[in-house]
């Protein structure tokens, strides 16, 4: 049996992680390209194609896809040739526009809508298909918080296998977005846009982000947490400061201005870079030589690395090594999730973090966590 399945390439998506700036919705976009930034999407559709030929998938699957960079191009370049390409017109820069245009066209011919993107591309897409068909998310987003999201893009491959082999369960999802205007202005507001059908393979898709929990015992025990690193912080040595309030606890116990969420760096106690971008910590990294990264894990979720926080990229994380990065979280918020989770864009990179890591969850008290 041949299954037709959209397949829908965001090209834009996650440029602006790397760069500091925290989406490409809007004249973000533009802005990425100014400082430099460079496609992600492209390699990670190339890797959810690759690794659906590795479990030989392919085989029994039409894709139904836009032409060029939105689907065709990826196609071909990993040597998939059982795709029909639709006929829409793209402009040099693709749009929301062309996202609707395409989904609408095929959305009574296939069985399943397989898309490279982020939330404002699962926002897109839920405008115009509802719950009429189920959406497989493949992440390239810099959020990436709603739960029709495989947790990368190989898994997302298999994802697809269980569905096909009609192992996997079709449940509802959340579509989950940030107002990236008030993200940049370091406010994170995040709102449900709507409700999807998705395949779940427990593992391998992951849950919608939980906000964030104000309370007297959460906050005392983020305060706990900050005054053990503090009082334990090496000196001449160079911190990384990610996103998340339970960071934010640290520079808050220094005396320094922390951008909630971006990156910080401080260096014996003072503040040396703020809402640095891949660019400007490579610079203090050359300078300082001596460096640690504190991360916390995504509440939900539990990715420490690849959601939010691009730009402590693959080549930072090489540099600065496993040993030398330090995870904090709260007592609930581990509870919650048990695991923590990499997807740094670089695959050798997060063969590397896997393995079992130490999170700091209060004042000289730690667990020691598994990462998938």
């Amino acid at each position: 049996m041949t299954h037709r399945i959209g397949f829908l390439v965001n090209p834009i998506a996650g440029m602006g992680g790397r760069v500091g700036l925290k989406g490409t919705d809007g004249e973000a976009y533009k802005i990425a390209l100014k400082l430099g930034a460079k496609p992600v999407a492209p390699q990670r559709a190339k890797r959810f194609l690759l690794e659906l030929k590795r479990l030989k998938l392919q085989e029994n699957i039409e894709f139904i896809t836009p032409p060029h960079v939105m689907g065709e191009k990826y196609l071909r370049e990993t040597s998939i040739t059982n795709y029909k390409v639709v006929d829409m017109k793209l402009g040099e820069e693709t749009t929301a526009k062309d996202t609707k245009e395409f989904v609408k066209k095929v959305l009574e011919e296939v069985e399943l809508i397989v898309f490279v993107g982020g939330d404002g591309t699962a926002r897109d897409i839920v405008e115009v298909v509802g719950e009429n068909k189920p959406l497989l998310g493949v992440p390239s987003g810099v959020k990436v918080y709603s739960s029709v999201f495989a947790t990368t893009p190989e898994k997302a491959a298999h994802v697809l296998r269980y569905y096909l082999e009609g192992l996997a369960e079709i449940t509802k999802a959340e579509i989950l977005d940030i107002d990236e205007e008030a993200f940049r202005k370091d406010k994170l507001i995040v709102k449900k846009y709507g409700t999807a059908l998705t395949i779940y393979v427990q593992g391998l898709v992951q849950p919608s982000k939980e906000p964030s929990m104000e309370n007297p015992l959460e906050e005392e025990n983020k305060k706990a947490i900050a005054r053990y690193i503090v009082e334990n912080m090496d000196k001449n040595t160079l911190y990384i400061l990610g996103p998340g309030t339970t960071v934010k606890a640290i520079a808050d116990e220094l005396g320094v201005e922390k951008t909630t969420l971006g990156v910080d760096a401080v260096y014996n106690g003072e503040l040396v870079g703020k809402d640095l971008n891949e660019q400007k910590i490579m610079d203090l990294i050359k300078k300082y030589r001596k460096v640690k990264i504190i991360v916390t894990p995504i509440g939900g979720q539990g990715f420490i690395f690849g959601r939010g926080n691009q730009q402590i990229s693959p080549t930072i994380i090489r540099l600065v090594g496993k040993e030398n990065i330090i995870v904090v979280a709260t007592r609930s918020k581990m509870r919650k999730l048990g695991f923590l989770r990499v997807d740094t864009g670089d695959p050798e990179v997060d063969e590397i973090l896997k393995g079992y890591m130490r999170v700091i969850v209060d004042y000289n008290e730690e667990v020691v966590v598994k990462v998938v």
